[in-house]
Protein backbone atom coordinates (compact mmCIF):
# COMPACT_ATOMS: atom_id res chain seq x y z
CA UNK A 1 0.00 0.00 0.00
CA UNK A 2 1.36 3.48 -0.73
CA UNK A 3 1.34 6.38 1.70
CA UNK A 4 -1.66 8.12 -0.85
CA UNK A 5 -3.48 5.02 -0.02
CA UNK A 6 -2.86 4.54 3.76
CA UNK A 7 -4.03 8.41 3.95
CA UNK A 8 -7.33 7.69 2.38
CA UNK A 9 -7.75 4.52 4.66
CA UNK A 10 -6.74 6.30 7.70
CA UNK A 11 -9.27 9.18 6.42
CA UNK A 12 -12.18 6.72 5.77
CA UNK A 13 -11.79 5.01 8.72
CA UNK A 14 -11.52 8.04 11.37
CA UNK A 15 -13.54 10.73 9.31
CA UNK A 16 -13.96 13.67 10.85
CA UNK A 17 -11.72 12.70 13.51
CA UNK A 18 -9.04 13.65 11.56
CA UNK A 19 -8.83 17.48 12.34
CA UNK A 20 -5.53 18.21 9.11
CA UNK A 21 -3.14 16.48 6.96
CA UNK A 22 -0.07 17.73 6.19
CA UNK A 23 2.63 16.30 3.88
CA UNK A 24 5.97 18.06 5.39
CA UNK A 25 7.84 15.55 2.23
CA UNK A 26 7.59 12.54 0.81
CA UNK A 27 8.51 10.64 3.44
CA UNK A 28 6.74 12.88 6.39
CA UNK A 29 3.51 12.98 6.99
CA UNK A 30 1.15 14.72 9.77
CA UNK A 31 -2.37 14.12 10.74
CA UNK A 32 -3.95 15.84 13.43
CA UNK A 33 -6.66 13.98 15.25
CA UNK A 34 -8.91 15.00 18.07
CA UNK A 35 -7.73 13.13 21.70
CA UNK A 36 -10.53 10.42 21.85
CA UNK A 37 -9.45 9.11 18.33
CA UNK A 38 -5.66 8.13 19.00
CA UNK A 39 -6.76 4.48 20.34
CA UNK A 40 -8.25 3.45 17.25
CA UNK A 41 -6.31 5.67 15.52
CA UNK A 42 -3.06 3.49 16.91
CA UNK A 43 -5.20 0.00 16.21
CA UNK A 44 -5.08 1.43 12.84
CA UNK A 45 -1.59 2.28 12.54
CA UNK A 46 -0.67 -1.30 14.51
CA UNK A 47 -3.26 -3.95 12.48
CA UNK A 48 -4.05 -2.44 9.66
CA UNK A 49 -0.84 -1.17 8.32
CA UNK A 50 1.74 -2.85 10.11
CA UNK A 51 3.19 0.13 11.51
CA UNK A 52 6.08 0.67 13.93
CA UNK A 53 5.88 3.35 16.80
CA UNK A 54 9.21 5.16 16.50
CA UNK A 55 9.00 7.38 19.06
CA UNK A 56 6.34 9.53 20.73
CA UNK A 57 7.47 13.97 21.26
CA UNK A 58 5.43 16.11 23.43
CA UNK A 59 5.94 19.44 23.91
CA UNK A 60 4.64 22.75 25.23
CA UNK A 61 3.73 25.41 22.47
CA UNK A 62 2.69 28.34 24.67
CA UNK A 63 -1.43 27.50 23.91
CA UNK A 64 -1.29 24.08 25.06
CA UNK A 65 0.58 20.68 24.57
CA UNK A 66 1.44 18.80 20.73
CA UNK A 67 1.83 14.92 21.82
CA UNK A 68 2.72 13.59 18.58
CA UNK A 69 2.77 9.50 17.86
CA UNK A 70 5.80 9.17 15.10
CA UNK A 71 4.99 5.60 13.20
CA UNK A 72 7.43 4.48 10.41
CA UNK A 73 5.82 2.51 7.91
CA UNK A 74 9.41 0.95 7.34
CA UNK A 75 8.84 -1.67 3.98
CA UNK A 76 7.08 1.42 2.11
CA UNK A 77 10.04 4.18 3.58
CA UNK A 78 7.58 6.87 5.12
CA UNK A 79 6.30 8.39 8.69
CA UNK A 80 3.29 8.97 9.61
CA UNK A 81 3.29 11.47 12.78
CA UNK A 82 -0.39 10.97 14.43
CA UNK A 83 -0.71 14.70 16.29
CA UNK A 84 -2.97 15.32 19.32
CA UNK A 85 -3.72 18.97 20.66
CA UNK A 86 -4.19 18.71 24.16
CA UNK A 87 -5.50 22.10 26.58
CA UNK A 88 -3.18 23.63 29.32
CA UNK A 89 -6.59 23.07 31.30
CA UNK A 90 -6.69 19.27 30.84
CA UNK A 91 -3.32 17.76 29.96
CA UNK A 92 -4.34 14.00 29.69
CA UNK A 93 -4.47 11.70 27.31
CA UNK A 94 -5.39 7.67 27.22
CA UNK A 95 -2.42 5.81 27.25
CA UNK A 96 -1.32 3.44 24.14
CA UNK A 97 0.95 1.78 26.42
CA UNK A 98 -1.66 -1.64 26.83
CA UNK A 99 -1.49 -2.00 23.24
CA UNK A 100 1.73 -0.53 22.23
CA UNK A 101 4.74 -1.63 25.03
CA UNK A 102 7.05 0.32 23.07
CA UNK A 103 4.77 3.50 24.38
CA UNK A 104 5.12 2.72 27.77
CA UNK A 105 8.77 4.98 28.59
CA UNK A 106 8.12 7.32 26.39
CA UNK A 107 4.50 8.25 28.01
CA UNK A 108 6.15 8.16 31.23
CA UNK A 109 9.24 10.56 30.21
CA UNK A 110 6.26 12.92 28.62
CA UNK A 111 4.41 12.86 32.09
CA UNK A 112 7.21 13.60 34.39
CA UNK A 113 8.55 16.53 31.82
CA UNK A 114 5.60 17.75 30.83
CA UNK A 115 3.08 17.12 33.22
CA UNK A 116 0.68 14.88 30.68
CA UNK A 117 -1.59 12.57 32.57
CA UNK A 118 -1.75 9.15 30.09
CA UNK A 119 -5.04 7.41 31.51
CA UNK A 120 -4.63 3.42 32.31
CA UNK A 121 -1.40 3.60 31.68
CA UNK A 122 0.18 0.13 33.60
CA UNK A 123 2.99 1.68 35.48
CA UNK A 124 3.10 5.58 35.94
CA UNK A 125 5.90 6.42 37.90
CA UNK A 126 9.44 8.61 37.96
CA UNK A 127 11.84 7.29 34.92
CA UNK A 128 13.58 10.13 34.75
CA UNK A 129 13.95 12.08 37.72
CA UNK A 130 14.26 11.26 41.01
CA UNK A 131 10.98 9.82 42.93
CA UNK A 132 11.26 12.91 45.00
CA UNK A 133 11.02 15.36 42.61
CA UNK A 134 8.23 17.88 43.57
CA UNK A 135 4.96 17.12 42.26
CA UNK A 136 3.25 19.45 39.30
CA UNK A 137 7.04 20.79 38.92
CA UNK A 138 7.58 19.43 35.19
CA UNK A 139 10.79 20.88 33.48
CA UNK A 140 9.47 21.05 30.01
CA UNK A 141 6.43 23.49 30.80
CA UNK A 142 6.82 26.96 29.43
CA UNK A 143 5.45 28.02 32.89
CA UNK A 144 7.31 25.56 34.81
CA UNK A 145 6.55 24.54 38.40
CA UNK A 146 2.66 25.46 37.28
CA UNK A 147 0.45 22.19 36.83
CA UNK A 148 -2.94 22.09 35.37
Amino acid sequence: MNKYDTITAIQTQLGDQILAVLRKSDQRIYIDITPQSLEKATRLMLDEFGARLQIATGVDNGDGFEILYHWALDTEGYVISLRVMLDHDMPELNSIALMCPAAEWIEREIWELLGIHFLGHPDMRHLLLADDWPDGDYPMRKNRGTAS
